[in-house]
């Protein structure tokens, strides 16, 4: 017979028996020991069965991390109900779609979320732990609570996932599978033991940040620092030097930020091991983390879908830009469009299998059936290529495309770019030009560059030397910022849909000729697009003066010289000098130098 369990209960039981006056917790000026923690944990699970609520209710924890957070999880779980985090920053119509979606019965929350209103008709109950009478409930509540032992694939507790390209996703995770990850990721590949101590810039609401700071350190007895607020740069430095971790989980964003702003006054000889999920790690940053620090920055893949990591590099065989080998006893393969295997070196996409995997979404049918596959197997959503055991990130399925029938993965794009002095940050995927898919990049420049045509050009030259031609992106746009998830990923899908659309029409952009469109000045007065104009464009597309000083007008480009590459190039130049969306069946139309100009002159009357 199965023995039956109780998560929370296993993940405290040994630590108050054996560590019961070892620190379990750090917060602020705070320190909470093993024994305070089971004790705290008991009665808010106490707490909350004396409120009325019963086993299987749905309880959403919207709170920073703080012990609280970790108190009303993890008694909740031991009381028999069924905790979902959330972010403490998510928008009040978010946090009502995963209350509705998940029929929760009551929503924790602290001061700063108290007043927002919660409409959905299965909550009945609304707890402001900030509030006297919350906290004075809790303190009368008993210590004493039996945990509820449950069937080791019994629902423990839900999470969301971050809804990337639509509503979030409801996860629901089983007793088992905290246990899974702690046993295969934190003793395999971490070799966790009770002297050390977690610091985590990924928050508990995440997988990822649930098992850095929560079930790792206290299946080994190590210890975990939380931090309430979105960590900077200097604050991690911070807390590094104060709390001394000895492991440190991050971001691939926060790392390339970290890089910048190291000196010789950061105290980090405390850390042995640091970790990267969320996204792709690029080699550069693996080598400048480790020159810099001395310490190995550990890149892997994990997902709400199966809790925590299952791919990852391990201490002392790193490859750079890949996410490293599968960890034990998880599985991988990669598979084709048509579902069979493919060999090693060629695309495919990552399913995997293990212990910690979710058997459905909730209330998703359709999507469980595309995810959660035969015989255990789930489809991550990402292209991956595997050779020597070691698995390197291509893309998201949704984020790769073809041109000229051959696959470009954005990843690969992008960290060409960023070897470029001027990029310090960029993100590329594709728009249509010509009725034809065609690389666009959008890029973040370094302080010190001008972000004008004359970049781009150098980008676009830069791209072409180090990358196939159909690789190489024929639009490249400045940005301030890059649109990312709450982990940091990369929202390729909202660049898509942003397009060029971010630029004001009929506003001269800077370097731009004064004699090309309605000037912001010139009170409406319309200037006429003439044949010099064009070819002022087509010398920033990046064509050869030598071909444009051959150009006849009426004699259609591709006759001239010009490749198919350069058409979509020059329609894209041609939207940024004049601030205008070329359809794809004006660009079609645009076959020769005296085209453009008679368009221009229509479309800018």
């Amino acid at each position: 017979m199965t023995e039956r369990i109780n998560i929370a209960d296993e993940l405290l039981r040994e630590n108050l028996v054996r560590r019961g006056a070892q620190s379990a917790i750090y917060h602020g000026q705070s320190r909470i020991t093993f024994l305070e923690l089971a004790a705290n944990t008991r009665q808010f699970g106490r707490f909350f069965l004396d409120l009325g609520l019963r086993r299987r209710d749905r309880i959403v924890i919207q709170l920073p991390d703080r012990p609280e957070c970790i108190y009303a999880f993890l008694g909740g779980i031991q009381a028999g109900l069924w905790p979902i985090l959330v972010n403490p920053e998510l928008s009040h119509e978010a946090r009502n779609h995963i209350v509705s979606d998940s029929g929760a019965t009551a929503l924790v929350t602290d001061r700063a979320q108290a007043d927002a209103e919660a409409c959905t008709t299965s909550l009945r109950l609304r707890l402001n732990i900030d509030d006297d009478q919350f906290r004075h409930g809790v303190r009368a509540a008993s210590p004493e609570l039996d945990p509820h032992l449950a069937h080791p694939d019994d629902i423990a507790f839900f999470l969301y996932s971050s809804g990337s390209t639509g509503h979030p996703k409801g996860v629901p995770h089983r007793h088992k599978d905290m246990l899974f990850c702690a046993d295969s990721y934190g003793a395999n590949v971490l070799k966790i033991t009770e002297r050390d101590r977690h610091f985590s810039a990924s928050k508990l609401f995440f997988a990822y940040g649930l098992g850095n700071s929560l079930f790792l350190p206290f299946r080994f007895g190590a210890s975990t620092v939380l931090f309430s607020d979105k960590p900077a740069p200097g604050d991690i430095l911070r807390i590094i030097a104060r709390h001394r971790p000895t492991i440190f989980f991050g971001v691939p964003a926060l790392y390339s930020m970290l890089v910048k702003t190291l000196d010789d006054s950061a105290e980090l000889d405390s850390l042995r091991l640091c970790v990267s999920a969320g996204e792709a790690l690029p080699a550069a940053i693996v080598r400048d983390w480790q020159r810099l620090t001395g310490v190995e920055v550990l890149d892997g893949i994990g997902s709400t879908e199966a809790l925590h990591i299952f791919i990852s590099n391990f201490p002392g065989r790193i490859r750079p830009g890949s996410s490293g080998s599968v960890v034990p006893p998880y599985e991988a393969t990669l598979a084709s469009e048509g579902g069979s295997p493919v060999a090693p070196g060629q695309l495919g996409s990552l399913l995997i299998r293990g212990g910690s995997t979710a058997a459905y979404y909730w209330n998703q049918p359709t999507k469980t059936a595309q995810t959660m596959l035969q015989d255990g197997w789930l489809k991550t959503g990402d292209i991956y290529v595997e050779e020597d055991g070691y698995y390197a990130y291509q893309g998201r399925e949704d984020d790769m495309f073809k041109v000229d029938a051959r696959w470009v993965s954005p990843l690969q794009v992008e960290e060409v770019l960023r070897r470029h002095q001027a990029v310090r940050d960029c993100a590329v995927t594709w728009r249509k030009l010509e009725g034809l898919v065609r690389p666009m990049a959008f890029v973040i420049v370094n302080e010190g560059f001008a972000a004008d045509s004359n970049l781009e050009k150098g980008l676009r030259l830069f791209a072409r030397e180090k990358l196939p031609e159909h690789m190489c992106p024929v639009q490249i746009q400045f940005r301030e910022t890059l649109p990312r998830t709450d982990t940091g990923k990369i929202q390729r899908f909202r660049l898509r849909q942003t397009g060029l659309g971010d630029a004001p029409k009929n506003v001269i952009e800077p370097g731009a000729s004064t004699t090309t469109i309605h000037s912001a000045t010139s009170k409406g007065k319309l200037m006429q697009v003439t044949s010099a104009d064009i070819l002022s464009v087509m010398k920033e597309a990046g064509i050869q003066q030598s071909l444009l000083n051959q150009l006849k007008p009426d004699v259609p480009l591709l006759n001239q010289g010009l490749d198919s590459i350069d058409l979509p190039a020059v329609a894209a130049a041609t939207e940024r000098r004049f601030h205008i969306d070329l359809s794809d069946a004006d660009a079609r139309e645009l076959m020769t130098v005296n085209d453009y100009v008679r368009f221009l002159n229509r479309k800018l009357e």
